[in-house]
């Protein structure tokens, strides 16, 4: 197996629990959190969506799939197009929500497909490139991809508990 098609295997696994999290939930089961203020089913997975997309862009040097494939005026998000939802307070979640589940969905696949892309043409020696210097050490393009990939298993496991909570108590 190669570095690429480990990566593509590790961002499938993602799709894979994101479709299943998500299909047929309504917008009111989106929009599910467990408490007030915490995070609901359609943030987490528009979020770690977000991040795939707008750091596999980054580094891939093309422009989002949330901008270039309109996907940003399809949400009607209250938010600004650059928006990934890092560091979004409770209010900021709560406005988060998803219009429907298939959409969401094919957003989600959408970003994975530009992701394969990038990431099919991979090789190892392509993930020691230096992708951003304001951290000590500077981050590689191998740290950057492992820490998407993390961020989204956890994000997309959260989602997925979130789905089962709410269908055990309602």
């Amino acid at each position: 197996m190669t570095v690429a098609q480990l990566l593509i295997d590790g961002f499938d696994r993602i799709r894979q629990i994101v479709v299943r999290t998500l299909t047929d939930l309504s917008p009111e089961q989106l929009a599910y959190a467990p408490a007030a203020g915490a995070n609901t089913i359609g943030w987490l997975v528009w979020h770690l969506t977000r991040i795939q997309d707008d750091h596999l862009a980054e580094v891939a040097g093309t422009e989002q799939v949330w901008t270039a494939g309109g996907w940003f005026e399809r949400f009607g998000l209250p938010l600004t197009p650059a928006d990934t939802g890092f560091g979004h307070r409770s209010e900021q979640v709560g406005a988060v929500r998803v219009p429907s589940a298939q959409l969401l969905i094919d957003y989600h696949q959408a970003v994975f497909e530009q992701s394969r892309q990038y990431l099919a043409g991979l090789t190892e020696s392509d993930l020691a490139r230096v992708v951003d210097e304001s951290w000590d050490p500077p981050v590689t393009l191998a740290v950057r991809l492992v820490s998407v990939l993390s961020d989204d298993l956890q994000h997309a496991g959260q989602a997925g508990y979130l789905t089962g909570v709410m269908r055990l108590t309602s």
